[in-house]
């Protein structure tokens, strides 16, 4: 795998091309496996009225409906910009195999897109964060994880 400032170009131009059409912020993403783009993602947040559509997300989301699979192992991803916490873990999640991005997370800060405060928040203890979390029905939800174990039909990921 290496960069290739081809597709890099592209998520930038999608980013542009996407956001002068109203479709969202300037964020755009291409995912590539062997030299070939499998996935395009922009950022859709105000017209699809989905806080996680982010480009990185919607960019994996189409690839993994392309190749018809869950896993992007041996595959890039090549973004506008550096991740927001959501899309880097998403990334992690699809098992990318490297991140290539242009502009970097105070670029973004100074066009009003600010990401700090969540990787602040994410670093902390649960307790300690701003979003109030509670849990219950502990034992009820780890009886469910028992039977996932037990399956003999799972596919793990």
């Amino acid at each position: 795998m290496s960069y290739s400032e081809t597709f890099l170009v592209e998520a930038i131009n999608l980013s542009k091309e996407k956001m002068e059409a109203g479709a969202g912020g300037p964020f755009g993403a291409v995912i590539v496996k062997n030299d070939r783009v499998v996935g395009r993602g922009w950022n859709c947040v105000t017209s699809a009225n989905d806080p996680t559509a982010h480009a990185e997300v919607e960019a994996i989301r189409d690839a993994c409906r392309n190749l018809e699979t869950f896993s992007l192992e041996g595959c890039e991803i090549y973004a506008s910009c550096e991740p927001c916490p959501m899309c880097l873990s998403a990334i992690y999640w699809a098992r990318i195999d490297i991140l290539y991005y242009a502009a970097d997370r105070q670029d973004a800060a100074g066009a009003g897109f600010d990401d700090a405060l969540l990787y602040r928040e994410v670093s902390l203890p649960m307790k300690e964060r701003s979003l109030k979390a509670e849990s219950h029905l502990r034992k009820e939800a780890q009886a469910v994880f028992e039977a996932w174990k037990k399956k003999d039909d799972r596919t793990p990921y």
